[in-house]
């Protein structure tokens, strides 16, 4: 059967596939299929049972923490409502969009679709449901919340005594399995039950879908895909001005994000503010250095490279670049990945900023750089995502006709 790969473009013929088979892309070495450790019914189990975890994860107390005899807990989206009260209300919409509202869509919708691709459930729409499924992969986001609690509790329980409860323990699971749903997701075989792929006839023009690699004739350019219900495009339009337009909105932001303030604390009366360095600089005099480690990348070194990674894609295509195609290919693909990660350190503001409500003694609220920083990653994967990177291809192929 023969699909267009998602990342050059080109046409590639994938035979039928043994256990622990990869197939990588002839042209730029882009995982076309992987049949190792790929499962539909892996699948399917793992986010039935991280979309029940949520439940709990979500309604029973998450943290609970104490203070000379005074008792601070909270659930999952305290910490979102705090944010909100305190009058950030993008950064809150942000967290508890990416944090609690997508992840029960995306899990509760993948089982429906895998369900129904397993047991042979046949019903309108369901390609389209699997390509909101696919597009919300990234914004979903309980994995990396959980890493943002697991460092707002390291820092919180340096002063006080903290405690887990049953919500945080649901919620660990929730997003161990979340991870799991993703590594064991076949998406080729989802595509091929709701629709099979198709073989080239003679030499008649052809384009890929750009969403699930479906060819179709030339001729159909403009039309729905007749599998996932996406508008048939040679390329995304607009993709360059797009992705420009939200990677230098993000430059523009990264300033306030780093200088600016992410939380206000009070200590014994005395306002402290923290910026991404001073709480980088924290968990390393406190010894936990592998944390300040995971902030620094997360928080300063993914998003400067993905602007500066964006910059280099939209300036080759602008140029006709034929060169590192494969290089950029990798890198774009890294940039895509990681992004998401970025949102840890705002995330932690989300985890302790409820536990830390002891008056003028000691409490903690979020700042101007927290708003700023949660909109810079937003537009750095609004960007990889609105980018085609077959664009950077094309030149490669002008060049040979």
């Amino acid at each position: 059967m023969t699909i267009g790969c998602p990342e050059c473009g080109a046409l590639e013929d994938i035979p039928p596939l043994t256990a622990r088979s990869l197939v990588r892309c002839r042209v730029c070495h882009y995982p076309l299929e992987r049949r190792s450790g790929r499962s539909v019914n892996a699948a399917l189990a793992c986010s039935l049972t991280t979309f029940i975890l949520l439940f709990p994860a979500n309604l029973a107390p998450l943290m609970t923490v104490d203070l000379l005899g005074g008792e601070r807990s909270s659930v999952l989206a305290s910490g979102i409502v705090a944010i909100w009260q305190g009058g950030w209300v993008i950064l809150a919409a942000l967290l508890g969009i990416f944090g609690i509202v997508l992840p029960f869509v995306r899990f509760g919708v993948l089982a429906w679709v895998l369900g129904a691709v397993r047991f042979g459930w046949h019903f309108k729409h369901v390609g389209t449901l699997f390509r909101w499924v696919l597009w919300l992969d990234i914004w979903a986001m309980p994995d990396v919340y959980l890493v943002g609690c697991f460092v707002g509790y390291s820092r919180v329980t340096q002063n006080l005594t903290g405690l887990i409860g049953a919500g945080g323990y649901c919620f660990i699971a929730a997003a161990l399995m979340s991870m799991l749903t993703r590594a064991t997701l076949d998406r080729r075989t989802v595509w091929r039950a709701i629709c099979p792929d198709q073989e080239l006839v003679g030499d008649e023009p052809v384009i890929s879908c750009t969403v699930c690699d479906l060819i179709a004739p030339a001729s159909c350019e403009g039309e729905s895909c007749p599998r996932c219900g996406w508008t048939l495009r040679t390329r995304k339009p607009d993709a360059v001005v797009r992705a420009g337009a939200l990677s230098l909105a993000a430059l523009v932001l990264t300033l306030p994000a780093n200088l600016f303030p992410m939380t206000f604390s009070i200590q014994l009366g005395q306002v402290v503010p923290q910026r991404i360095a001073d709480g980088v600089f924290e968990l390393f005099q406190a010894g936990l250095w592998p944390l300040g480690i995971l902030i620094v990348c997360t928080s300063i070194v993914i998003p400067v490279a993905k602007i500066a990674g964006m910059g280099w894609f939209i300036v080759s295509v602008k140029r006709q670049s034929r060169k590192h195609l494969r290089l950029k290919a990798h890198l774009f693909r890294l940039i895509d990945e990681l992004g998401r990660w970025s949102n840890v350190d705002v995330f932690t503001i989300a985890a302790f900023v409820p536990l830390i409500r002891f008056g003028g003694l000691a409490s903690a609220r979020a700042a101007i750089g927290a708003p700023a920083f949660a909109l810079v990653v937003f537009f750095t994967m609004a960007a990889s995502r609105a980018f085609d990177p077959r664009l950077m291809w094309d030149a490669q192929r002008r060049r040979r006709s």
